[in-house]
């Protein structure tokens, strides 16, 4: 069973080789090694800045609904659920307040991952430092509950995930940027050899 195994495996193997030919393994010309470097920049170039959209687009979501929380609390306090588990602990302008935090921090992430500068990740870690701040603030209220809410746990690690995330995309697409830059650089080196 085991011989009858092997000689079908090595048949697929066979039937599944592409074939090689004496032209396929000459080195690109300049020019070729050229256009595939353009080539690969302007993709990495598109998709950076699509899978940046798509994450802003997120984050941008998030604002909306903690705009839509700071609206209800301040013209119906405590009407949320998520709100009316602090009533006896917070005043209701600290709540409004940590969400305006909230929004900040969503806004410096969007603006790192927007941002078309060297400082960008300046701004993703400014949204970090952010969401530290506001995760401690609502802990503390969290743990100051007679019964800890595990409902509520995004109050604390929704902004301080969305600049985690964002820092994890940025690096993702920085590190690509840099592997196309060294894919040029030995292109450059190879001429000079």
């Amino acid at each position: 069973m085991k011989k009858l195994s092997r000689k079908l495996r090595n048949e697929e193997d066979k039937n599944l080789s592409l074939p090689v030919h004496d032209g396929d393994s000459r080195p690109l010309d300049p020019q070729e090694q050229e256009e595939l470097v353009r080539s690969l920049e302007r993709s990495q170039a598109q998709q950076s800045r699509l899978w940046r959209r798509v994450f802003a687009a997120l984050f941008f979501c998030y604002i909306v609904f903690l705009m839509y929380s700071i609206v209800n609390q301040a013209s119906s306090p405590w009407e949320l659920r998520y709100h009316a588990y602090f009533m006896e602990e917070i005043y209701s302008w600290m709540i409004i307040s940590a969400d305006w935090v909230a929004v900040l921090a969503c806004s410096f992430a969007i603006i790192g991952l927007l941002h078309e500068s060297v400082h960008r990740r300046r701004w993703i870690h400014y949204s970090w430092y952010t969401g530290v701040i506001l995760a401690i603030f609502w802990l503390y209220y969290m743990l100051r509950l007679p019964k800890f809410r595990w409902d509520v746990i995004w109050l604390p690690f929704g902004p301080l995930g969305a600049s985690a995330i964002c820092l994890y995309v940025d690096h993702l697409l920085t590190e690509s940027s840099e592997e196309v830059r060294k894919l040029r650089g030995y292109m450059y080196t190879s001429k000079a050899s």
